[in-house]
């Protein structure tokens, strides 16, 4: 620790605080200003990357470098194949990854940084266009860009002003504007999205209703034209039940749904009569449904806004091929809001 800083008197939680929203307020004053100063040249970057063949080719070094790592990834998982190259592993042998359909982005809050300097002639006999992030166009990055990307004039929220803070926050900024304005226009959807996330969480939220769903074998199906008393003593299955009976037409076809809370009802009733009436006349018709293929995500959007505990699956023809079970979804369903 320098003798300077020693001398400083320890902050106050007060105190603290106060820095600390200081420093959020100056980072968030440079993205509205970011956010005003983007134009033509912002489309101009997206056309480059959206009509690229090969691969975006995201370079930086220290601070910049990190924020070029992450901007890559995400481009990558929104559909926009990239790669992050080190400035000086690239002039080790690295610049062999380039080709001709790729396109660099190349991020320096000066413009001046000599290793990203030194990679501009290879990129140019390559003919791959240089997309700049920079402070200042009129830089030796930005005067050899096809596209430059301008963060213009920033303050670093750092004390002595030195530490990469508020310029990083702006990179990383217009680096998301850039990877997701690209995937919107590419037209990466969910279905794209899940092919690249099917891990963890996310990658079960974005998987299709087919592959969480209880089979066939493994639910109860009776023909809706049998009465309530035969259906129970019939419709039986392996392991834990659903909670509800799915009935079918003479065709196959799901025509009604039947759970323990419609059974529970007609005993409160003391309905027994009805016990020796066709399904067709107890059951709820047209259930709601969905078919083979629907993402996951939106079935259970559908089970928790309705207060589902069961949803049928069905095939194109409206035949059954299972039932998703809210038991089997626990920790899936997003909390009510508060």
């Amino acid at each position: 620790m320098s003798t300077e800083a020693a001398r400083l008197e320890p902050l106050s939680p007060f105190e603290q605080l106060s820095y600390a929203r200081q420093i959020v307020r100056l980072e968030a004053q440079a993205l509205e200003k970011l956010s005003s100063r983007l134009g033509l040249e912002f489309c101009r970057a997206v056309d480059l990357l959206a009509a690229c063949t090969g691969s975006v080719i995201v370079s930086g070094i220290g601070k910049a470098g990190i924020i070029g790592l992450k901007l890559s990834a995400t481009l990558a998982s929104t559909g926009t194949r990239s790669l992050f190259l080190h400035p000086t592993d690239a002039v080790h042998g690295d610049l062999g990854r380039v080709r001709t359909d790729d396109v660099a982005v190349l991020l320096s809050q000066s413009g001046e940084t000599e290793e990203l300097l030194r990679l501009v002639p290879s990129f140019a006999e390559l003919e791959v266009p240089v997309v700049a992030v920079t402070s200042r166009s009129s830089s030796r990055l930005g005067s050899a860009a096809a596209v430059v990307l301008e963060l213009g004039p920033l303050q670093e929220a750092c004390a002595l002003g030195l530490a990469p803070s508020t310029s990083t926050t702006a990179m990383l900024a217009l680096g998301d504007a850039l990877a997701l304005v690209t995937s919107r226009v590419r037209g990466f959807g969910r279905a794209d999205f899940a092919k690249v996330h099917p891990g963890g969480a996310l990658g079960r939220q974005l998987a299709k209703v087919e592959e969480r769903v209880r089979p066939l074998t493994e639910c109860r199906v009776a023909s809706d034209s049998v009465p309530l008393r035969e259906v129970f003593a019939q419709a039986t299955c392996p392991g834990r039940r659903t909670g509800a009976i799915m009935l079918v037409d003479a065709d196959g076809a799901l025509s009604g749904l039947f759970t323990d809370s419609d059974l529970a009802r007609l005993f409160e009733a003391r309905r027994y009569e009805d016990f020796d009436r066709p399904m067709s006349e107890l059951m709820t018709k047209r259930p709601t449904t969905v078919v083979v293929g629907t993402m996951l995500a939106d079935a259970i959007a559908i089970l928790a806004d309705r207060k589902f505990s069961e949803l049928p699956v069905v095939d194109r023809q409206g035949r059954p091929i299972g039932m998703l079970d809210i038991t089997d979804l626990v920790g899936m369903i997003p909390d009510p809001p508060r």
